[in-house]
């Protein structure tokens, strides 16, 4: 078995806050939930940035799920810029199918329609986040984004990324730094 590799960051199962003055507007004020972060690059989902007038009931219905189960009015969210046709289910590690990611005792993420009809017949996980699309980056893309100040880290929290009130998961994401988002800078302070 080979040791683990202490020299390369592991933020996987971390929110990214993205920094006051982003300079890629597509993630500004954006948290994005890390889901994969390794080696060879990081998978993320922004998980407040829902797509106006799209709901869970009308990509069931363009895929011909039906949702007799009485699926909620789940908003569908920007999960990020790359793949942005296909559909990513962040949610509570409760549920688990074969293709389920695990990642940890509070979050997983399945990418397959059969979530869908899970949800749809009232069977799916109790929290989720229904987004289309992922945030990518290339291997050392991410940690040099970080190491910018592009964007500050804090462990994932499911009350911020499953709340349904996306207006307030990044001013709620950066009170858990306990730091006033007005006295930060953009400027990599390195001497």
């Amino acid at each position: 078995m080979a040791a683990p590799d202490h020299t390369h960051p592991h933020f996987t199962g971390m929110m990214l806050i993205a920094m006051p003055g982003m300079a890629d507007t597509r993630f500004a004020k954006s948290v994005v939930y890390v889901c994969s972060h390794s080696p060879e690059g990081a998978m993320g989902i922004v998980v407040n940035q829902a797509i106006d007038q799209l709901r869970l009931p009308a990509v069931l219905q363009q895929l011909g799920i039906d949702g007799n189960g009485q699926p909620d009015d789940q908003p569908v969210h920007v999960g990020g810029p790359v793949e942005t046709n296909r559909g990513f289910v962040l949610h509570s590690a409760e549920y688990r199918l074969d293709s389920t990611l695990v990642i940890d005792e509070s979050f997983a993420l399945t990418a397959t329609v059969e979530i869908l009809r899970a949800i749809a017949e009232g069977k799916g996980p109790r929290r989720l986040v229904l987004a289309l699309g992922y945030a990518g980056w290339a291997p050392g893309q991410l940690d040099a984004e970080i190491m910018d100040n592009g964007w500050l880290l804090v462990p994932g929290d499911a009350d911020i990324v499953f709340d349904r009130n996306d207006e307030s998961k990044w001013d709620r994401a950066m009170a858990k730094l306990k730091v006033d988002p007005l006295l930060l800078s953009g400027a990599a302070g390195h001497a």
